[in-house]
C-alpha cells in the first residue's frame, strides 16, 4: 500500500521546505508535483529577499532550510538594501538565475533521504468518517495515498484562472494545469475558502533594450548572501537597470482600463495592496507622474528580462504599447506577456499557529493557500509546517515561533490572529521588535533550534559556534582595553566606548592601537559594531520583549467558553471564540478585542486559576 508518514502536496517554495525538513527529521515523506520540471520554479520575479523578506530567508536558512542556500548558489547579483537607514531594516536581496534555482531545488529533493517525488494532481482529501482526521489523499488517476499527516502547499493552483484582457482560461500558472477538484474537497471538509488574485509583468528580450537611457544598478562590491557557514562563493554577474513610466505610459493605461481583466469586471479576487498592478498604480496614485521600473535579467544563459513594476492584465497589443512607451524600452520585444491569476485560498483563521487545521487533525496548510504572497513567506510557512508535522507525529510538543524572536513568528501570528483580507506580505513595520530581529543575527536566534531538530549539520553548527567564540573574545577585548595615545583623544579611552561613537567604524579602531585578528570576518565586525552602537536601544527593546513574554506565558485553556465571560464585550467574545487564542498576548492582538477586554479576561483567568505564568 501507498503508506507514508507525511504527504506534501505541491513542490513550490512552501512544499520544498516542508518536505525536506520533515525528511531530515526522519519522517518518510512523499511530495506531489504537477510537473516535475517545475519543482522550485520562480514563477514571478527570480529574486529572493528585500525588506523583511530577506530577514525571513536568513531565518529559514538559520533553521536549516533551503531557500537561502539555493539563492546563494543561483545568485547572479547581490545587494544589501536600505543601508542609508537604520540596521533594523537592512535587507539582503539577490537576483537569481531562474533555471539554476529550479534545477538546484529539484536536485535537493531527489538526493534527500526518506523523500519520494511523484508527478500527479491531487483531487481529494481522504478523511475519517467524522471528517475530523486526515487519512491521506486521492490523485486525479484514482490512486489513494495514506499518511497521518498531510501538508497542502498548492500555491496559486486551486481553481487557478489566468487572465489576459478579456481572455481567460483555467491554469495554475501560465502553461500549467490548475488543480480543479481539490477546492471542492476542502469545502466538503468544512474549510472556508475565498479568492485572491496576483499577477506578473511582461518579459522582454534584453538585447532589444537600450541601457544608455537607464540607470545601472550594480551589485555590492562585497556581496552578502543569505546562507552563512557553508562556504558558498557569491558572484555578481549582471547589473539590473532602472527606468520610469511617464505621462505617455499613464495615458495608454488610462485609455484602456476597461480592456484590463482587473477593471473590465473579469476578476472577482482581491489583489495585493503592496505589490499592485500598473493599472492600480495609475488609478490610485493619479498625482504621480512616473513609477519606478526595474529591468532585471532572468539568468546568465538567457536573454529574457523581467520588467519589474508593470504587472498587468491588459491585452497583448496594449502591453506592447506600454513597454515601448518607457525610456530604454522603445524597441523592446516582449518574450512573454504579463497576466493576472485568480485562485482559491483557505481563510487563515482556519489554522493554528502550528499550521495545522483547527477542524481536521493532521492536515497542515502552508504558503499561498493561506492567503500570503511571496516566495519567502511561503517557504517560512513550509518549514514551520514540516517541523510541526513531524513533532506531532512523534507526539512531541509543537514548535511555536515567537513574534518577539523571529519574523517567522510575526508572519504566523499575524495570519492566525489577524487574518488577511488581501494577499499578505511581510514588512519590517509589522515587527514590534525589529531592532532585535535583524537579518545579521538570525543565526543566534534560530540556528540552535535548527541544530536541535537535526536540520543543521554538525559541521555547519561548529562553524557557527566558532564565529560566536571569536565574537565574544573580541567583544571582551574591546571592553577591557584602552586606546593608545592619539592626537584626537585627550586621554586613553576604552575601545568599546570609542566604537560607540557614530563616526567611528570597527576598522577605524586600528588607528587607536587595536590590531584586528585575521579570524575576525566582515560579518563579525558588523555584528559587534551594531550591538555596541545600538546597545541602549537594544536594552530597551529587551525590556519590551520581557513584558511581551509575560503576556505570552499567560496561557488560555483551549476549552474555555468565552461567550460565558460577561465582563468581556460581546463583540470581543465573538472574536475570541472565532480565533480561540492560546495566550493572553495573542488575545490582545485580535482586532475588536480592546484593552478592557484583555484586562477582564486576565482577571477571569486569575479567579479561575487557569492562567499559567
Amino acid at each position: 500500500m501507498n503508506k507514508y508518514d507525511i504527504i506534501v502536496v505541491g513542490a513550490g517554495h512552501a512544499g520544498i521546505e516542508a518536505a525536506v525538513s520533515a525528511a531530515k527529521m526522519g519522517a518518510k515523506v512523499l511530495i506531489f508535483v504537477i510537473k516535475i520540471e517545475t519543482i522550485g520554479v520562480m514563477s514571478c520575479n527570480p529574486t529572493v529577499g528585500g525588506p523583511a523578506k530577506g530577514h525571513l530567508a536568513r531565518e529559514i536558512d538559520a533553521l536549516g532550510g533551503q531557500i537561502g542556500k539555493v539563492a546563494d548558489i543561483s545568485g547572479i547579483q547581490f545587494r544589501m538594501l536600505n543601508q542609508k537607514k537604520g540596521p533594523a531594516v537592512w535587507a539582503p536581496r539577490s537576483q537569481n538565475d531562474r533555471e539554476i534555482y529550479s534545477q538546484t531545488m529539484r536536485l535537493i529533493l531527489e538526493e534527500q533521504d526518506n523523500l519520494e517525488i511523484k508527478e500527479s494532481i491531487i483531487d481529494e482529501l481522504l478523511l475519517s468518517s467524522d471528517k475530523k482526521h486526515i487519512l491521506g489523499v486521492r490523485s486525479q488517476l484514482g490512486e489513494n495515498y495514506f499518511a497521518p499527516k498531510v501538508i497542502l502547499a498548492n500555491g496559486t493552483f486551486l481553481k487557478g484562472r489566468v487572465h489576459v484582457g478579456d481572455v481567460n482560461f483555467s491554469s495554475g500558472r501560465a502553461g500549467e494545469p490548475a488543480a480543479k477538484m481539490l477546492s471542492n474537497s476542502l469545502l466538503k471538509a468544512g474549510l472556508k475558502l475565498a479568492r485572491f488574485k496576483t499577477g506578473t509583468p511582461p518579459r522582454v528580450d534584453i538585447r532589444t533594450a537600450n541601457f544608455s537611457k537607464m540607470e545601472e544598478q550594480p551589485g555590492d562590491e562585497n556581496p552578502t548572501g543569505f546562507s552563512f557557514y557553508r562556504g558558498i562563493k557569491l558572484k555578481n554577474l549582471v547589473s539590473c537597470w532602472l527606468t520610469f513610466t511617464n505621462p505617455k505610459t499613464h495615458q495608454i493605461i488610462s485609455s484602456n482600463l476597461q480592456k484590463s481583466a482587473l477593471y473590465g469586471g473579469f476578476i472577482e479576487g482581491i489583489g495585493p495592496r503592496y505589490c499592485p498592478s500598473i493599472e492600480d498604480k495609475i488609478v490610485k496614485f493619479k498625482e504621480k507622474e512616473h513609477h519606478h521600473i526595474f529591468v532585471e535579467p532572468e539568468g546568465i544563459n538567457t536573454f529574457e528580462a523581467y520588467v519589474n513594476g508593470i504587472s498587468n492584465s491588459l491585452p497583448p497589443q496594449i502591453q506592447k504599447q506600454i513597454v515601448n512607451s518607457i525610456a530604454g524600452l522603445e524597441n523592446a520585444k516582449i518574450v512573454r506577456y504579463g497576466y493576472a491569476i485568480e485562485y482559491d485560498y483557505v481563510i487563515p483563521n482556519e489554522i493554528a499557529i502550528t499550521m495545522e487545521s483547527k477542524k481536521i487533525s493532521g492536515l497542515y496548510l502552508a504558503g499561498q493557500i493561506n492567503g500570503t504572497s511571496g516566495y519567502e513567506e511561503a517557504a517560512a510557512q513550509g518549514i514551520a509546517a514540516g517541523i510541526n508535522a513531524v513533532l506531532s507525529l512523534n507526539k512531541k510538543d509543537p514548535l511555536v515561533f515567537d513574534r518577539s524572536q523571529s519574523y517567522l513568528g510575526v508572519l504566523l501570528d499575524d495570519l492566525v490572529t489577524k487574518g488577511t483580507t488581501e494577499p499578505y506580505r511581510l514588512f519590517t513595520s509589522r515587527a514590534e521588535y525589529r531592532l532585535h530581529l535583524r537579518q545579521d543575527n538570525a543565526d543566534d536566534r534560530l540556528m540552535p533550534i535548527g541544530y536541535k531538530l537535526g536540520l543543521v549539520s554538525n559541521e555547519r553548527f561548529q562553524r557557527y559556534q566558532n564565529m560566536r567564540n571569536i565574537y565574544e573574545r573580541e567583544l571582551v577585548f574591546l571592553q577591557k582595553n584602552n586606546t593608545v595615545k592619539s592626537a584626537d583623544l585627550k586621554e586613553p579611552t576604552r575601545l568599546i566606548n570609542l566604537l560607540k561613537r557614530p563616526n567611528v567604524s570597527f576598522d577605524d579602531l586600528q588607528n587607536y592601537g587595536y590590531k584586528i585578528p585575521t579570524d575576525v570576518t566582515k560579518n563579525i565586525k558588523n555584528r559587534i559594531s551594531l550591538e555596541v552602537k545600538y546597545e541602549g536601544y537594544i536594552k530597551r527593546q529587551f525590556a519590551d520583549i520581557e513584558r511581551f513574554t509575560k503576556m505570552e506565558n499567560t496561557k488560555i485553556p483551549n476549552n474555555i467558553d468565552f461567550m460565558k465571560i460577561a465582563s468581556i464585550a460581546y463583540e470581543a467574545r465573538e472574536k475570541l471564540s472565532k480565533i480561540n487564542p492560546t495566550s493572553l498576548g495573542q488575545a490582545s492582538r485580535i482586532s475588536g478585542v480592546n484593552h478592557t477586554d484583555v484586562t477582564a479576561l486576565m482577571i477571569y483567568l486569575k479567579k479561575k486559576k487557569l492562567g499559567d505564568k
